[in-house]
């Protein structure tokens, strides 16, 4: 019997699509958009939680296991790439860059290895130990911060084959490029043996184990694959948005913005985690505007921040409830309804039979 592939072939539409949106983010957006401030600000950060949020997507939405941390593993990466960059520098930056989400990987199956015995919320306990883990061991051990007593320390420059790429509008290409390719990698991956193990374990382990599926390679390759999407995302937030390694920077706010973007964007969908992640990333740039224009900065900046943790809180109870597939499905749902034709007349119908 021939095996299934992991990787599902690429259709006309994908292909049609990904050279869309690849002509619209390198060509169509950089003439348009002129100011740094979109890119460092708005493009550079959505690119990068977005790729996180896939990367939580893999684990949760698809293999079902209730994991949280992500920020840790974004730490592991961002910490990984700057150690390989310093200490082997001779090394391309891309070649570093994938290696970061390795080492990110190994983390992964490490702190993946108590869903074997446990799932729900001790599932989600357990894996938050990784969030403290890492982070402690980056404070702990000056080797992975270079022996700096300050704090912060400042990310080296990306240089890709003698080019640097320094400007904001030159950072976001390279993050462009490379969410781009890991993005098309995670959808024909889901499409493939991967997903359908990762989607049969998280509807019923058992029955999914008694067709032959093993519970402890699915599980821990989906550990694997997110923390590794979460690592490259970690290292790439680092290097372009933050432009300085800081520990406190991935903390457990990071972990939980992230499980917001993937339950607001919809589970079990990669174009949920651009959709979550673009919401989480603009609403509060919208309410701090909109309250700026309407009360004139009578309203003090802590007062809107707790009004955006009561307005996420109510979304995600809203669409745990009403629409589990969350903006996702929303956004399909308007979709189908423009596309859907007409239904002819009855009457229509009756002058035509006469």
């Amino acid at each position: 019997m021939k095996p299934k592939p992991m990787f599902m072939s690429f259709s006309r539409g994908d292909v049609t699509n990904f050279v869309m949106l690849m002509v619209i983010g390198l060509a169509v957006i950089p003439v348009l958009i002129q100011t740094d401030y979109w890119y460092s600000s708005i493009l550079i950060p959505w690119l990068c939680l977005a790729l996180a949020a896939i990367g939580q997507q893999s684990v949760m939405g698809y293999a079902g296991q209730l994991a949280l941390g992500a920020a840790g593993f974004m730490a592991a990466g961002a910490f990984a790439l700057f150690n390989l960059e310093l200490r082997v520098p001779w090394v391309p930056f891309p070649i570093n860059l994938m290696f970061s989400g390795l080492i990110a990987a190994a983390f992964g199956i490490i702190f993946g290895l108590p869903s074997l015995r446990v799932r729900g919320i001790y599932l989600m306990v357990a894996t938050l130990a990784s969030q403290f883990f890492i982070i402690w061991m980056i404070d702990k051990f000056g080797w992975f911060k270079n022996y700096d007593t300050s704090g912060i320390i400042t990310a080296q420059d990306i240089v890709i084959f003698g080019k640097e790429f320094t400007t904001p509008r030159e950072m976001y290409l390279v993050v462009l490029v490379v969410v781009a390719v890991l993005t098309i990698l995670a959808v024909n991956m889901t499409r493939g043996s991967t997903g359908r193990n990762w989607m049969a374990v998280r509807d019923m382990d058992i029955a999914a184990e008694s067709m032959g599926i093993s519970l402890l390679k699915t599980k821990l390759q989906a550990f694997a694959i997110s923390a590794f999407f979460c690592g490259v995302a970690g290292a790439l937030f680092a290097f372009t948005y933050l432009k300085s390694m800081e520990p406190v920077a991935f903390d457990i706010k990071l972990s939980f913005r992230i499980l917001f973007m993937v339950i607001l964007g919809g589970l079990g969908t990669i174009k949920g985690a651009f959709i979550g992640a673009a919401f989480i990333l603009l609403f509060p740039v919208a309410l701090n505007t909109l309250g700026n224009e309407l009360f004139h900065g009578a309203i003090d900046a802590t007062i809107i921040s707790s009004i955006e943790l009561v307005v996420f809180g109510v979304l995600i109870i809203v669409f745990m409830i009403y629409e589990p597939l969350g903006m996702a499905k929303m956004w399909e749902g308007i979709k189908q309804k423009f596309k859907r034709k007409p239904e002819p007349s009855m009457a229509r119908v009756s002058d035509s039979k006469a």
